[in-house]
């Protein structure tokens, strides 16, 4: 049986992931299965979420402030 998780996200990666599902035609809850799916498989498509690993570790920076700025850089093509 599937266990069911709930996940916080910051406004503008929620609007922009759902945004991606749309692209695909698949459902958000599958958008995201997906993409741990592929990050656990060890698949990068340019698109994983292993692309957010480490741009938290701000140095100094005010991550609370700048983080939608942090997460569009993440994921620049």
């Amino acid at each position: 049986m599937p266990s069911r998780t709930q996940v916080t996200l910051d406004p503008a990666l929620d609007r922009r992931a759902k945004q991606r599902a749309r692209e695909l035609g698949i459902s958000f809850s599958e958008y995201v299965r997906r993409v741990i799916a592929d990050d656990l498989a060890g698949r990068q498509d340019g698109s994983v979420i292993t692309h957010l690993a480490g741009i938290g570790d701000s140095g100094g920076s005010d991550v609370a402030t700048m983080k939608d700025a942090y997460l569009d850089e993440a994921f620049e093509p």
